[in-house]
């Protein structure tokens, strides 16, 4: 997969709006996580990337194929490279999560609001994850756990189709080691050898410990997942504004030109991907909007 150097200003008869070009960056790390989903280093071949914030989204371009709206899954801490964790659902997935050490990815970014961790300082933190949505989530995570004494509880709800489809399963295991993170785990079909939660993680939210008055809470997954859950944290008193979605996946060009981004009176590049429930509640829920 390996590429050209990209030239530094495309010809053109105009001026290019720098945030549309891609910067060449090299994989330095591949590792598998489920059948269908890799997780992927990335390094600038020049310079170092740009800061980002939890949630924020980078515009990962594979050469001859096109690009496509990755959340950033790696910690903030980490200032020299880039982790994103990719989900094989079509052409551009399929060549991103086909690299190896050494070929050469395109990447722009970082676009977007950021999951509100500064804001919930001081309450608890919830969080709800369905399948590969929980790779948006893990930065926040990581970021609430290297500042653990700033935030109260942390009640981590994931769910997936089944064992196999468990993303950082080793990861999991280690936070739920912890005394200080409460982490509940189900899947929808369970076989044998498996002895956890069967059912919808939205299940799990009842019996979730934190302060309703005093959380703050995070979801990202399918819609369904989060309207379902968006409902159970309100039916447990959690008010809509603290409550926050990521809709990535329908972002196309990152800098709200093109308009595909657009949900209601939203443009997602621009007032998203996070969003407070009550901002995007109302329009989560109709059919093809």
């Amino acid at each position: 997969m390996s590429a050209p150097t990209l030239s530094p200003r495309p010809t053109t008869t105009g001026p290019v709006d720098e945030r549309l070009l891609p910067v060449p960056h090299r994989v330095v790390d591949v590792r598998r996580d489920t059948a269908d989903t890799m997780t992927i280093g990335l390094e600038p071949i020049h310079g170092m990337p740009p800061p980002f914030e939890p949630g924020q989204v980078d515009m990962l371009y594979a050469f001859g194929t096109g690009e496509v709206p990755i959340s950033i899954s790696s910690s903030t801490q980490v200032a020299d490279r880039r982790e994103y964790t990719i989900r094989r659902v079509g052409a551009v997935t399929t060549a991103l999560t086909n690299v190896e050490r050494g070929d050469r990815i395109g990447v722009r970014g970082p676009f977007g609001v950021p999951w509100p961790v500064e804001a919930a300082r001081g309450g608890d933190v919830v969080v709800i994850a369905g399948g590969i949505g929980l790779a948006p989530l893990r930065a926040a995570i990581l970021h609430v756990l290297e500042h653990r004494q700033a935030y109260g509880q942390l009640s981590l709800l994931y769910g997936a189709r089944t064992a196999g489809d468990i993303l950082y399963r080793e990861e999991l295991e280690t936070w739920r080691s912890r005394l200080d993170v409460d982490i509940d785990v189900t899947i929808d079909a369970a076989g044998s050898g498996w002895h956890g939660n069967v059912g919808v993680v939205t299940r799990l939210v009842p019996r979730a410990r934190f302060d309703e008055q005093r959380a703050t809470a995070l979801l990202c997954g399918p819609e369904v997942m989060m309207r379902y859950g968006a409902q159970a944290l309100l039916d447990r008193g959690i008010a809509p504004e603290r409550i926050f979605v990521s809709a990535e996946r329908n972002m196309l060009c990152g800098i709200g030109t093109c308009g595909h981004c657009q949900l209601g009176p939203y443009f997602l590049c621009h007032d998203g991907p996070v969003l407070s429930w009550d901002r995007v509640g109302p329009y989560m829920s109709v059919r093809e909007l």
